[in-house]
């Protein structure tokens, strides 16, 4: 990317929260899909353009909240409860700024926290896992079900579709395997198996 173009992208972080919205935000991809396909710009550089724009508005708040732990981390006696959230705060900060390194990363993990929810909520119904066998059998089933979710798949129809597959295929041929859990079969399943 240009620099001289970054360097002309300098709003303060409060003038990108007050008029950057998700209306917005579709807005310029739209824009910046337009001006791709006209000005032959490349994709690596608008989408440099982006990732700097949403690091620049999450950066702002951590910065200041960095600042106010720093101020505070003198006021507070170190073995306090308030002195060791503070302390542990400031050790784990490169860390909390590993998604601004990276566009594609996300700043909570909602999202693993959400497909394991119904496991947490239901751990008292599966209490036959009291063996090494049953927690892995429970772990594969689980692992099987919410990568059908992620996929967007209807588990049901996903297990069935396993169950009548791999007792016809040779279980110790590893590559038959993964044909029929990741590879080209799934995508017969398309029609039957999509969640509506």
């Amino acid at each position: 990317m240009n620099l001289s173009i970054q360097d002309e992208l300098q709003p303060s972080a409060e003038e990108l929260q007050r008029y950057v919205t998700p209306v917005f935000l579709e807005e310029l991809a739209r824009e910046l899909e337009f001006v791709k396909r006209k000005r032959k710009f490349s994709g690596s550089d608008l989408a440099t353009i982006c990732i700097w724009i949403s690091q620049r508005v999450a950066s702002e708040p951590l910065v200041r909240l960095c600042s106010r732990l720093h101020e505070q981390k003198d006021c507070v006696l170190p073995k306090s409860a308030l002195g060791k959230a503070i302390t542990y705060c400031l050790n784990q900060w490169n860390h909390l700024e590993a998604f601004l390194l990276d566009g594609h990363l996300e700043i909570d993990n909602n999202r693993s926290e959400r497909s394991i929810k119904p496991f947490v909520i239901g751990r008292k119904n599966w209490m036959f896992s009291n063996t090494p066998r049953g927690a892995r059998g429970s772990a594969i089933m689980y692992s099987v079900v919410e990568t059908a979710k992620e996929n967007n798949l209807s588990p049901y129809h996903y297990l069935l579709y396993l169950f009548e597959t791999l007792p016809n295929i040779d279980l110790s041929n590893k590559e038959e395997i993964d044909t029929v859990l990741r590879g080209q079969r799934i995508y017969r399943l398309d029609a039957e198996c999509r969640k509506k």
